[in-house]
């Protein structure tokens, strides 16, 4: 699908190469793969080498006795980059470990590209944390169960003026005893929360859409009022120890 929709980026969803719906332990360590070793980095780096493109992908790591559920961005001119997701959701507590390095911006050729994991979305800190270090756009392989995330991520681009592409899956993973079915309506959305794009919630599609990342640089919203500029974190309480 990839080969036949020319891009400059291209993101994939989370575990994308592995599935999502582990049994146990013994299964992720068959299918984990290290960062830079691994065949699912030689295959997507191949891939942005001849495609002269960026590809932002999720995977299960393996580091060392350690998993994680992760996102790796690759590009055609060298550019690599890790990110472990932080916050993890439900039965991923059972397999991985809680993501230790942060939350990456890469500087590309194309523009300026975070990398956030699908429950991540849940917390506002993590988009935040993103656009603060200059983000334009957020980059964000998902495996969505629950209903709420594709108008939440209408918010998180409003509250911080980024692009964001959600790229999730659709249909059912039963293993296991357990059942898990992902919504779809992958997403490109607009830093004024603006849909450019939802695909479908039940059939596999790529789309291909046209965007202006510097539009994302500007975070004013009239004369007197600036997203960044009018933060007033000594005043957050939520940041304080209780």
């Amino acid at each position: 699908m990839m080969a036949g929709a020319k891009a400059d980026l291209y993101v994939l969803p989370e575990l994308f190469a592995s599935g999502y719906n582990f049994v146990d332990v013994d299964e992720v360590k068959a299918l984990a793969e290290p960062f830079k070793g691994g065949q699912t980095f030689r295959e997507m780096s191949r891939f942005a080498r001849e495609g002269d493109c960026y590809v932002v992908y999720g995977f299960a790591e393996s580091s060392g006795s350690k998993f994680y559920n992760s996102a790796a961005i690759v590009g055609f001119d060298g550019t690599d980059g890790l990110y472990r997701k932080v916050h993890l959701f439900d039965r991923e507590k059972l397999f991985f470990e809680p993501g230790d390095l942060g939350f990456p911006v890469l500087y590309t050729s194309i523009g300026k590209i975070g990398l956030m994991i699908c429950f991540d979305w849940y917390f506002p800190e993590s988009a935040r944390t993103l656009a603060l270090q200059g983000a334009q756009l957020i980059a964000h392989p998902a495996n969505l169960v629950l209903p709420n995330c594709p108008d939440g991520m209408r918010t998180r681009c409003m509250e911080n003026r980024v692009f964001a592409v959600t790229a999730d899956r659709v249909g059912t993973e039963e293993r296991g005893g357990n059942t898990l079915t992902f919504i779809g309506q992958s997403q490109i959305v607009s830093p004024f929360g603006e849909i450019v794009h939802r695909a479908s919630p039940d059939k596999a599609e790529i789309v291909i859409e046209e965007i202006d990342l510097a539009i994302a640089n500007d975070k004013r919203l009239n004369a007197r009022n600036h997203l960044f500029n009018d933060r007033r974190p000594d005043t957050y309480s939520c940041f304080k120890e209780a």
